[in-house]
């Protein structure tokens, strides 16, 4: 018989029949290669690319997503767009940046602890010592315009008459192309409302991102433990939940305003107390049914803890349907702070606040560019987030990502 002779280590060949020649399979030879998968354009699977690519599709609402991207990072450079300091100021041959460091006023000849360089003095000081540049709107939501052409609240610049701007000139005869303007008018503590638009709409869009991604977060979790155990641990947080949702917020915040000051992070916790329900009964639903699918079970056979199951095999199914919610969240968030700062139960007085300037609008009727201001502001975020939550869940529409 024969010797059988041994391939390289790697390849395995069946023994030779009697009188057969030896087979040897170099590395080179034997059964083709497995062609290699094509790599990922972009780090995504072909699903989600097709989603993004529904997304896309969806012309208003991709739009409305870029835009109010754009806005949303165009206002958390507020200190820049909207100061009354300097961006960046030179004196005496030492570079300063007054937007990020508080100088104090001895440091140009004064005495106080606080600069303010919208004083003549300290101008004076700078421009004969060096130079400053000032940011686009030279106020900031909390400054007070003194000298105003009319009585407080006083509007928009561009709607006065050389008349009417001749009071606050500060170069005679130029009327009120020599004084600070005041694009969308002051409210009635002489502050300016277009800088008080900026700071507002970026405290109502972080305070409704972190409460929509915090309650997103804990809603997921407390829906898939109840789908996946079931059982008395679904019963029990179904009537916990249920308990729970019926506590009225505002009252609670009213009761709690009592007693300590509102501020951004107590309203914030607030909200999280409750708005965290929303998402459970749909995530719920998705854990509910996938937890019996033949690869659940074999996921189980395999040891695999509960854990592993939850966040691998079922948490990405759910998250389509909370991908789908979580621009409408973010509406509703951004919608319950203003509702609180309207009615006085909000942020502290003096915050720039959408919804505080619609009070403002509402108290000071012969003073439209208020109410006006802060309406359009509104109504063109919400209709922004609206759009774009749209275009969402058409992206993750089954009938749509694999037809």
């Amino acid at each position: 018989m024969n010797e059988i002779a041994r391939p390289p280590e790697g390849d395995a060949v069946p023994a030779p029949m009697p009188g057969a020649q030896p087979i040897v399979l170099r590395p080179s030879e034997g059964l083709p290669k497995a062609r290699p998968l094509a790599p990922r354009r972009g780090g995504l699977s072909p699903l989600n690319r097709r989603r993004l690519e529904n997304f896309r599709r969806n012309r208003l609402g991709y739009v409305s997503f870029l835009i109010f991207l754009a806005l949303f990072v165009v206002s958390l450079f507020a200190e820049i767009l909207a100061n009354d300091r300097p961006i960046v100021a030179s004196y005496k041959g030492e570079w300063l940046f007054p937007v990020l460091i508080d100088y104090p006023e001895e440091k140009f000849g004064g005495f106080l602890a606080r600069t303010d360089y919208r004083t003549p003095e300290i101008a004076r000081e700078i421009a004969e010592n060096g130079w400053a540049i000032w940011p686009p709107i030279p106020f900031s939501y909390d400054t007070i315009n003194d000298g105003l052409p009319t009585p407080s609240p006083s509007p928009p610049t561009w709607m006065l008459t050389d008349a009417q701007c001749h009071a606050a000139e500060t170069v005679p005869g130029k009327g009120c192309a020599s004084i600070p303007w005041h694009w969308l008018g002051t409210d009635n503590t002489t502050r300016d409302v277009l800088a008080r638009v900026i700071y507002g709409f970026r405290i109502s869009v972080l305070f409704g991102l972190i409460l929509a991604a915090v309650s997103s977060l804990i809603g997921v979790v407390a829906g898939a433990v109840q789908g996946y155990f079931g059982g008395w641990v679904d019963l029990s947080f179904q009537r916990f939940i249920e308990v729970w949702g019926g506590i009225p917020t505002l009252y609670l915040i009213i009761i709690i305003s009592a007693f300590i000051a509102p501020g951004f992070f107590v309203l914030l916790g607030i909200m999280l107390l409750f708005s965290w329900v929303a998402l459970v009964s749909v995530v719920r639903a998705e854990f509910l049914r996938a937890r019996n699918f033949e690869y659940v079970r074999a996921a189980r056979a395999l040891g695999l803890s509960n854990v592993r199951i939850m966040t691998v095999h079922l948490l990405p199914n759910a998250m389509v349907a909370t991908l789908t919610f979580l621009p409408f969240i973010l509406n509703g968030s951004i919608t319950t702070l203003t509702s609180l700062d309207f009615l006085g139960f909000g942020l502290p007085p003096g915050s720039p606040s959408l919804g505080e300037l619609l009070a403002q609008g509402k108290d000071n009727l012969t003073a439209p560019w208020l109410g006006l201001s802060g309406f359009l502001v509104i109504a063109a975020m919400l209709s922004l987030l609206v759009f774009a939550g749209e275009a969402v869940r058409d992206a993750f529409d089954p009938r749509k990502t694999f037809r």
